[in-house]
């Protein structure tokens, strides 16, 4: 069975769908025992920290059946067989409505990687130019520029707590000397 990353896995694949499969795949593990695992089956992401200046940042507060309501979050989708910064120009644009005119790598992350393969590529974005926003049917968000202390305060306080969007906002910080310690990269 083709995985929706690409590779050859073996295992009963329980759902396909648009944006992930579900598999079950025997797994002999180290240490010699051998289990059934349910895994699903991502092509990955991208999402994208947008600069306005160095001291404000766009975030979106948006809907999100699977929480409960709306939640902050950086503009971030799934790759469709695209490189994660072409994704990550891609989702700027139809989420936020901004071009950029310069993209860099912060890094990546593994989501949930008991039971997903899923990875998202982090990325920060500058020289914004505004465009039309082209959102899909189930995307319902604000646009919110927002001082960059002030979304690395909703981050620390837990009110921005989408994994994705906070790493990618503390990774931006650290780059820039805010959070102490050298840039990684």
């Amino acid at each position: 069975m083709a995985r929706a990353g690409g590779s050859h896995v073996s295992g009963r694949l329980v759902h396909r769908g648009p944006a992930f499969d579900l598999c079950v795949e025997p797994v002999e593990l180290p240490n010699g025992a051998r289990i059934d695992l349910d895994i699903v089956r991502h092509p990955g992401a991208a999402a994208v920290v947008p600069f306005v200046s160095e001291d404000s940042v766009l975030l979106i507060h948006q809907y999100r059946h699977a929480t409960g309501g709306s939640i902050w979050e950086v503009p971030a989708g799934k790759l469709d067989g695209e490189a994660p910064e072409v994704c990550a120009a891609r989702e700027l644009e139809e989420e936020a409505g901004r071009r950029a005119g310069r993209l860099e790598k912060l890094g990546a992350v593994w989501t949930s990687p008991g039971f997903t393969d899923e990875r998202i590529h982090l990325f920060a974005a500058y020289d914004l130019e505004t465009v039309p926003q082209r959102l899909e049917p189930d995307e319902i968000l604000e646009v919110v520029e927002t001082p960059f202390e002030r979304a690395l305060e909703l981050v620390f306080r837990g009110e921005l707590s989408d994994a994705k969007s906070a790493l990618a906002l503390l990774l931006a910080a650290r780059r820039m000397g805010r959070l102490g310690g050298p840039d990684p990269a």
